[in-house]
């Protein structure tokens, strides 16, 4: 007797089209539909196609699954045109994908993260220095400049001191519009045309030996990349991987307001840093990627049909996970709405329960390979901000909202009569 496997109905939610209240519910949206139905798993509408939603552990390993999910045509147009430009990494798969992103791989070597961390510091430096001179600061807004000067020292891209403060502007609206309309979205579109258009230039000067990158850097890196049928990247697309260093270098300046946010929130946790200790850091920074908002959701393309815990997935059927839910799944983490870095003691992190950045294996899925550099430039910060400075907290709105993506605190935290510590 031949047993038939149960296929179940996927829960789905009832009305045309949900794009409007996913612009109004943000980072909520698919967290609230996932508790009304009851379901990490459900159907909807948005942006005019099929939608399949997913949210929790196993689902995220499901996602990352390469067999079952590919990433061509799932990112919108409108987050390519601002967020990642087009033909990246992040729109490949397969061989294409695995060779691209060993480019990628080459850059988190030991040895570079540690000359990473040293540039870091140096920046904080220069940083302190000035703000000793200020009466106050926001910290949003120094961040993205000591950042921006970071990422470009560290990637070997030439930046003029007259040019800082046009292209932090920029920079910073690759990752503030993609979720926007209208006016503020075509300034995104714009950013992205003038940094493709720079760093374009810088590796045609690469190319024709004008401007020399020390060796290893992303600048020399991908001005010579050839792709796995062996040709040279178009200065265009080397110029979107160069940017995809660059950017999410710059956009750690929302992870260090929230960490300004948690430390000023949460003062009983700077002294557990005092010892200066690896283990108390990494628990901070990790808490707060897991607490705060950063990137709501990723998508994916049902590669072929499949079956998965009796559910039906059709081919090229739109698919997107769940980064902000899985990383509040009560679940996976007790009190999730809790600061509490101290849950890593006993809670374990894996590479499908902890996502603010994308999940999986570095090589083979689409977890980004920027991950380390953001762990070590955010523990280099926390080591400033909670050791090496003391400063007054001026009465000021720290709310931060879930709607707004991405999510930054009202104030961008402001400090006053910031100094060094003794």
């Amino acid at each position: 007797m031949m047993c038939l496997r149960e296929i179940k109905t996927m829960p789905k939610l009832e009305g045309k089209d949900h794009t409007a209240s996913m612009l109004r519910e943000g980072y909520q949206f698919l967290r609230n539909r996932r508790r009304g139905l009851q379901s990490n798993i459900f159907e909807t509408h948005l942006l005019g196609e099929q939608v399949i939603c997913l949210s929790g552990e196993k689902e995220a390993e499901l996602f990352y699954d390469t067999e079952k999910f590919v990433r061509k045509g799932a990112a919108p147009k409108r987050v390519q045109q601002t967020l990642l430009g087009e033909k990246g990494v992040q729109t490949l798969d397969g061989e294409a994908h695995r060779h691209r992103k060993q480019a990628f791989m080459s850059l988190m070597g030991a040895e570079q993260i540690q000359q990473l961390k040293v540039m870091a510091a140096g920046q904080w430096e220069r940083k302190l220095r000035d703000w000793e001179q200020q009466e106050e600061v926001n910290l949003y807004e120094e961040a993205q400049e000591l950042l921006l000067r970071l990422a470009c020292q560290w990637a070997g891209v030439p930046l003029k001191e007259k040019e800082v403060k046009e292209k932090q502007k920029a920079i910073v609206q690759l990752f503030e519009t993609p979720a926007t309309l209208g006016f503020t979205h075509w300034k995104g579109k714009k950013a992205r045309e003038e940094m493709e258009d720079w760093i374009g230039g810088l590796i045609k000067s690469v190319r024709t030996g004008a401007l020399i990158p020390f060796e290893g850097t992303a600048m020399q890196v991908f001005s010579f990349h050839r792709d796995e049928k062996g040709k040279l990247l178009s200065e265009k697309v080397a110029a979107v991987e160069v940017l995809n260093i660059i950017r999410p270098i710059v956009a750690i300046a929302i992870y260090i307001a929230f960490t300004g946010h948690a430390l000023i929130q949460h003062p009983e946790e700077c002294e557990k840093h005092a010892s200066g200790r690896e283990k108390n850091l990494q628990d901070f920074v990790q808490e707060v990627r897991r607490l705060y908002p950063f990137f709501p959701f990723n998508a994916a393309r049902v590669k072929d049909d499949f079956e998965w815990d009796g559910y039906k997935f059709k081919k090229g059927t739109l698919t997107i996970l769940d980064f902000y839910g899985t990383n509040h799944d009560p679940k996976l983490w007790n009190n999730p709405e809790v600061f509490d870095p101290s849950r890593f003691v006993d809670e374990p992190i894996t590479p499908y329960n902890l996502i603010p950045q994308g999940g999986g294996d570095y090589m083979e899925n689409h977890r980004c390979a920027g991950e380390w550099v953001t762990l070590e430039v955010m523990k280099v910060s926390l080591d400033y901000l909670a050791n090496r400075m003391m400063f007054e907290v001026p009465t000021q709105d720290l709310s931060y909202s879930l709607v707004d993506i991405p999510s930054i605190p009202k104030s961008e935290v402001i400090l006053k009569h910031v100094k060094r510590k003794n």
